[in-house]
């Protein structure tokens, strides 16, 4: 017990009083393993080993997942089969992420990964064309989107379709680069974080993967941009209910994120 002795004041005799220190009373109780064998938000490694650590975090097993470009299945490569009821799909087999042949609020999780480059080798014109044939991205319906803008205008399409099938506090995982498209610095998370935040999707984590090769070879007189050899996976999470949505500002919108209410 530790007593507090009172002094005199103004030169006056004062009575010493006894000051009696309780002990701080508290509930608290350290729960949990110490550990450090955690998921983080980088990793040196290829996207099916980084995908599993986003499925851990926020897709219970058994959950109905869409995976609408599905492509060969390489994210899936190291995923149980029997842990999700995965419904796999992409233009190759008929579906289009614009389009999608769900009912509202029947998913559990959307994954999206579309050529998040208009120029991924050779000239910009050449693989423009490539990336039009595939994604019919500038089309009648869509003639003024090109290059970058082009790549974006499916982001979002696409976003806004998950949006529709996924139940509320469903999970969209998003794999997107940044890229420099003529001359200009492009950052494509930045972007498309802004745009879903406006439909309603609050991001709950980024994940960067650090790719384990070089890019390939590029000609250059002089390099102007520090070449990408990163991505990330963005992860989503429709709000139950939106309270907040950020304002555009002169065509441009603040990276201010929506806000929702979670279980």
């Amino acid at each position: 017990m530790e007593l507090a002795q009172a002094r005199p004041r103004n030169g006056k005799a004062a009575m010493s009083a006894a000051v009696i220190v309780k002990p701080k009373k508290t509930s608290r109780v350290a729960r949990g393993i110490a550990t450090n064998e955690l998921i983080f938000s980088a990793y040196h490694a290829t996207n099916d080993e980084v995908f599993p650590h986003v499925l851990k975090l926020y897709v219970p097993e058994g959950s109905l997942v869409a995976d609408v470009t599905y492509g060969k299945g390489v994210f899936w490569k190291q995923v149980p089969e029997t842990a999700y009821d995965i419904r796999a799909s992409d233009l190759q087999s008929g579906v289009d992420c614009r389009k999608l042949p769900y009912g509202d609020t029947t998913i559990d999780c959307v994954v999206f990964d579309p050529p998040y480059m208009h120029t991924p080798g050779g000239t910009a014109h050449q693989n423009h064309q490539n990336f039009e044939h595939y994604y019919n991205n500038n089309g009648t319906q869509n003639s003024s989107k090109k290059y970058h803008e082009a790549v974006l205008d499916l982001y979002f399409k696409g976003a806004k379709e998950a949006f529709r099938v996924l139940k509320p506090e469903g999970i969209y995982i998003v794999k997107c680069q940044d890229e420099v498209c003529a001359n200009q610095q492009r950052l494509t998370h930045v972007e498309i974080i802004n745009e879903l935040s406006q439909l309603g999707f609050v991001v709950e984590d980024l994940y960067v993967v650090l790719r384990k090769n070089k890019p390939g070879v590029s000609r250059i007189l002089r390099q102007v941009h520090a070449r990408k050899n990163h991505s990330y996976f963005l992860v989503f999470r429709k709000a139950k209910s939106v309270r907040y949505l950020p304002q555009r500002r002169n065509g441009q919108m603040a990276l201010r994120l929506a806000e929702g209410k979670r279980h």
